[in-house]
């Protein structure tokens, strides 16, 4: 790539958890070139000035409706962090104008049918152009797709074989899902009433993993008592998502962890009547769908500060022995833990993974950063993976 303005650009810094991206840069990684871009400039400039970000932090004027300006965006820098969403309704002009420009992307997105969209349309463009276009970089999916893959390597570095079948258990969490996860649901809902096929894209775990039919999954649909864990599980808001872009990153690597994988997600709640109790109250929760928090608002900074969230990822080994991994996280995993982890996703392909180990197109997290995304997390972001036995 030729030399670029900017190392990364923020587009969207004037919406909620786009001005959190901003602020973490703007503290953690003050030595970078980085900009702001929205739509309106003296927006930018309030933005700029309320995180305390350096007077002469560049200001970028872009707009969805104007592709001139994403053209003209994508060509100035190294890598675009967008989180503009819902993504089917204002993503695709950005993802176009990064594939034509060779420009490196990465978003929040938890939208299946638009991604479905987007990898059959632009995987081979941005193949050819060498931009790497990188999907759903916060709280889905990146610790349960880097989850599956650290378990994965530790399974195959000791035992020579991959895990099979592997449980995502959502262990402990405290905070919010964002008001653009609501969003973007309720524009997927609309969709498929138009296009009756979504429905099938949605229930499909395999549906971003063009021309490959694998083994029938769990559903994770139900309370259920596993016995093997000693607990109660509860259906898992975001199971639908993160799991289709664990077998997307399966595929990607060449299918690592095996033709035959199975993987679901659950909210693990305990046992006895009281682990039964709060499955069934989990299960039965409505808020996202009847009470859902609205785009541009979100928790405030002790919320965010205070929030964490624990993921443990178990099987059992070829030898019949059960390994486990987890991924927990500081801050609350829907803005303060998210933003930081699409900031370092930015910044990892900007300076840590070259074009001849990860070449142009369209990835999940895994296959397009792994270990050196891992490396950067843990380093800056309040993350931590770890070998539990």
């Amino acid at each position: 790539m030729a030399e670029r303005e900017f190392d990364i650009v923020v587009y969207g810094a004037t919406g909620f958890t786009g001005r959190l991206v901003a602020e973490y840069l703007a503290a953690e990684h003050a030595a970078i070139r980085w900009a702001m871009a929205g739509r309106s400039e003296a927006k930018l400039a309030e933005v700029r000035d309320l995180i305390g970000a350096p007077s002469d932090t560049p200001l970028l004027l872009a707009d969805s409706s104007d592709p001139a300006s994403l053209d003209a965006l994508a060509a100035k820098t190294r890598a675009v962090v967008t989180t503009v969403g819902p993504y089917q309704l204002y993503g695709e002009p950005l993802v176009k104008a990064c594939v034509a420009a060779g420009t490196d992307y990465v978003d929040l997105c938890g939208e299946p049918a638009w991604m479905h969209d987007i990898i059959r349309t632009y995987d081979a463009p941005a193949r050819a152009s060498g931009a790497r276009i990188v999907l759903s970089c916060g709280f889905d999916s990146i610790p349960f797709d880097l989850g599956v893959y650290h378990l994965q390597q530790a399974a195959i570095a000791s035992t020579g074989a991959p895990i099979t079948q592997v449980k995502g258990r959502v262990r402990k969490m405290k905070g919010t899902f964002s008001g653009g996860t609501a969003a973007s649901f309720a524009e997927t809902m609309k969709r498929a009433g138009k296009q009756p096929e979504i429905i099938g894209w949605l229930k499909d775990p395999f549906s971003l993993v063009p021309g490959f039919e694998g083994p029938k999954q769990p559903s994770g649909s139900k309370v259920v008592f596993e016995a093997d864990l000693d607990s109660w599980s509860a259906p898992f808001i975001m199971a639908s998502i993160n799991t289709k872009n664990v077998h997307r990153s399966n595929a990607l690597l060449g299918h690592l962890y095996g033709e035959d994988f199975v993987y679901d997600e659950m909210f693990l709640t305990g046992p006895g009547e009281q682990g039964e109790s709060f499955a069934k109250m989990i299960a039965n929760d409505k808020s996202m769908s009847e009470n859902p928090p609205k785009p541009g608002e979100g928790p405030s900074k002790e919320e965010r500060e205070t929030g964490f969230y624990d993921v443990m990822f178990t099987g059992l080994t070829k030898d019949g022995e059960r390994m486990t991994a987890s991924v927990s996280g500081t801050r609350d995993p829907g803005y303060g833990s998210t933003s930081r982890m699409i900031a370092e996703a930015g910044l990892c392909l900007a300076f840590d993974v070259d074009r001849d180990t990860t070449p142009g197109g369209v990835y999940t997290t895994a296959p397009a950063m792994g270990d050196a995304l891992i490396k950067r997390l843990q380093k800056h972001a309040g993350l931590r993976f770890a070998i539990e036995g």
